[in-house]
């Protein structure tokens, strides 16, 4: 059996359920591989930027790693912008989904956010509203996603700055997609962890390509 016998859904019967839900299954095992195609389709962006989007995630998952950051930071950095050819008005939106069943809930938070967040950089210069970011005051994640815009986002559009290649993120990426998708245990809704720590990052250094 190859594909279903209906062709509204109400008329399935168990057997067609079941091989949707096998192929389901096989098909999300692909997303790794998807993600890395689309991390590659980036740097086909014109953005009017010094480096492409490619290397924009890059440099910021770069930052995350060398700042000691844990494996869910790193990979919601190198995804952060992966919605902008997608979804150019609500991109931190597109990425947050996608990272949503695999990460820590602040993680993912802060990529939903990102954009709203950097506004305070750039809206006076092109009317909009700096401040936008005060409408999520009270989320316990606030100051996480603006240290995420002043460390590693804002900063990661230097064409001099020797960035990781993605060969470094890549088994994190896998390893995170490799999760039980929505898993308690790694969504951890509420819990906070830091954007640094000295003692991992300086156990990296040794590690840099």
């Amino acid at each position: 059996m190859t594909e279903v016998s209906f062709t509204e859904m109400k008329q399935g019967t168990k057997a067609d359920y079941d091989l949707l839900v096998r192929l389901h299954k096989a098909n999300a095992a692909g997303v790794a591989d998807r993600i890395l195609a689309m991390l590659d389709e980036m740097d086909a962006l014109e953005t009017g930027y010094k480096i492409d989007r490619r290397r924009h995630a890059l440099q910021t998952a770069t930052r995350a790693w060398r700042d000691g950051a844990d494996e869910d930071w790193i990979i919601a950095a190198l995804l952060h912008d992966l919605g902008d050819h997608l979804a150019p008005f609500s991109d931190g939106q597109l990425p947050a989904a996608i990272l949503r069943p695999f990460v820590r809930e602040q993680c993912s938070w802060c990529v939903a956010h990102h954009t709203t967040f950097q506004t305070i950089y750039y809206a006076h210069l092109i009317g909009g509203d700096p401040n936008a970011r005060e409408a999520h005051r009270e989320s316990p994640y606030f100051d996480d996603c603006a240290e995420f815009c002043e460390r590693w986002d804002q900063c990661s559009f230097d064409p001099g700055y020797a960035e990781e290649p993605l060969s470094r993120f890549e088994p994190m990426l896998r390893d995170v997609f490799g999760r039980r998708p929505n898993d308690p245990e790694v969504l951890r809704p509420g819990a906070r962890e830091p954007l640094s720590c000295s003692n991992t990052a300086r156990a990296r250094e040794g590690n840099a390509s």
